[in-house]
């Protein structure tokens, strides 16, 4: 009797991991993938330059190109792309509100661990996270890269020692 609960529960464990598995293989959203070029993007256009976290320098890009505006039958109203040092670790996506877009996820990556704290839902892999927030009239996917923003605080600390050995 107290061995289906455990079988249930690895099995449960597996199921989900496997789904985090498919979101760290496809890395991104459709052919942008996080860590790569900016240049690799189809008609991704400089919109300006930000400063992320009020520390790092980063600039912000868009794209319109056919291929990355729709998810199935859901239209895709923008695709947003925030880059450190020419590396892709941001890719935010703005659909309408369609329930199809949140039931896709949920099939391709397991159920989704909702976030008080910033009223979104989300999955979490090794290397990345994806977030799925709604509002009124939309919902916005943002996937962020974990290496990237790793060097960026790496790039930071180097920074700050640079200093000091200068005294």
């Amino acid at each position: 009797m107290k061995l289906l609960p455990l079988l249930l529960l690895i099995s449960f464990s597996l199921t989900h991991a496997q789904d985090v598995n498919e979101l760290e293989k496809r890395n991104g959203f459709k052919e942008i993938k996080l860590g790569m070029s900016i240049d690799s993007v189809k008609g991704a256009e400089f919109k300006k330059d930000l400063a992320e976290r009020k520390e790092f320098p980063v600039k912000l890009y868009e794209t319109k190109h056919p291929d990355y505006m729709a998810i199935g039958d859901v239209p895709v109203k923008l695709v947003s792309l925030k880059t450190y040092k020419g590396m892709i670790y941001e890719i935010e996506v703005t659909t309408g509100h369609d329930p199809r877009v949140m039931r896709g996820l949920e099939k391709s990556y397991g159920k989704a661990t909702y976030s008080l704290r910033t009223e979104s839902y989300y999955w979490k892999a090794q290397t990345l996270t994806l977030a799925y927030k709604g509002y009124r009239k939309e919902v916005k996917l943002t996937y962020r890269s974990a290496p990237v923003i790793r060097m960026m605080y790496a790039d930071k600390n180097k920074q700050v020692e640079d200093i000091a050995d200068d005294f």
